[in-house]
């Protein structure tokens, strides 16, 4: 593939999604019947790419794999949805980790438990800068939230960040400073770290856009995603969809919304996108199966709205 012309570089983790779907998840001690079960390339690089690949854009992956069975269909995956893989590292006797991602059938909620990534750091050399100024849109993932100060610094300021947060890591105060679009999980505003208590979520959201250089948006799940703006807070409400599986929503957010930085898209176009990309990708099982065409996700764009809502 030819990558002189990135839309967007993708950095982070792949890893196998061994999903398992039921009909209700079991407490403890208990079991239940397995519906049916699929296999499908995962984790947030991964996947985010694959989006953006979907939706029109040109994407170049920077992540490592083992050179094991795992790995080499995580690299089948990323080619196959058009992913410029020419920077996958395949580590000799790497292991690929597996996440086993258990969907309830009714909701469409996911429940998660993955296996920690043992393959090398991805580090910043010459060929990554490169990369990294040629899309001058950069996607990082919450595996190398250490990635955003560093990278910023190599490439001169010359690059957008978008951060992918998912929860309280090492460096998180880095890229909180430096990460252009921060954008994290409504979970993440409960995070100890933080210590906002009991207040209201609108409040939550003011007090983490202080600690914030960048434009933070957080999203919400089947609610929608808000981000304030000047002194308002905005609500981009998700549009219908019946959701089966919400595994991958959070990873193609990301991704169309770095899509649309690159397309000139303003911020409230940028969101709209994404909350429809990711409302859309919930139609099927695994995170990649239901992500739209960019025509479709245009036409479910366009008919949302902002909305301002009280502080």
């Amino acid at each position: 593939m030819n990558t002189e012309n990135i839309d967007v570089l993708v950095i982070g983790r792949s890893c196998l999604d061994t999903i398992a779907v039921v009909n209700q998840f079991p407490e403890d001690n208990q079991k239940v019947p397995l519906e049916f079960r699929l296999t499908e390339g995962g984790g947030q690089g991964g996947t985010a790419s694959c989006c953006i690949s979907r939706l029109g854009g040109t994407v170049a992956y920077v992540g490592k794999l083992g050179d094991d069975d795992e790995g080499r269909f995580c690299l089948q995956r990323l080619e196959k949805f058009g992913v410029a893989t020419d920077f996958i590292e395949v580590v000799s006797g790497g292991k690929t980790p597996v996440a086993y991602v258990f969907v309830t059938a009714a909701s469409g909620d996911r429940t998660i438990i993955y296996e920690r990534n043992f393959l090398p750091k991805i580090t910043i050399d010459e060929q990554l800068k490169n990369l990294a100024a040629r899309a001058q849109i950069v996607l990082l993932d919450p595996e190398v939230t250490y990635m955003g100060g560093p990278l910023k610094a190599a490439t001169g300021g010359r690059i957008k960040i978008v951060y992918d947060c998912e929860r309280l890591r090492p460096g998180l105060e880095d890229i909180m400073d430096t990460a252009d679009y921060f954008i994290p999980t409504a979970e993440f505003l409960n995070s100890d770290r933080l210590h906002f208590g009991t207040i209201p979520f609108n409040q939550k959201i003011f007090k983490l856009n202080e600690q914030v250089t960048g434009q933070l948006i957080v999203t919400r799940g089947a609610q929608g995603a808000y981000y304030p703006a000047g002194d308002k807070l905005y609500r981009v409400a998700a549009p219908v969809v019946k959701a089966v599986d919400t595994v991958g929503a959070g990873d193609n957010f990301h991704a169309a919304f770095a899509l649309a930085l690159k397309k000139g898209f303003d911020l409230h176009q940028a969101v709209k996108l994404s909350v429809a990309v990711a409302s859309l990708s919930c139609r099927e099982f695994g995170g990649r199966n239901g992500i739209p065409e960019m025509e479709e996700a245009m036409q479910v764009a366009n008919a949302l709205q902002e909305r301002v809502l009280e502080p």
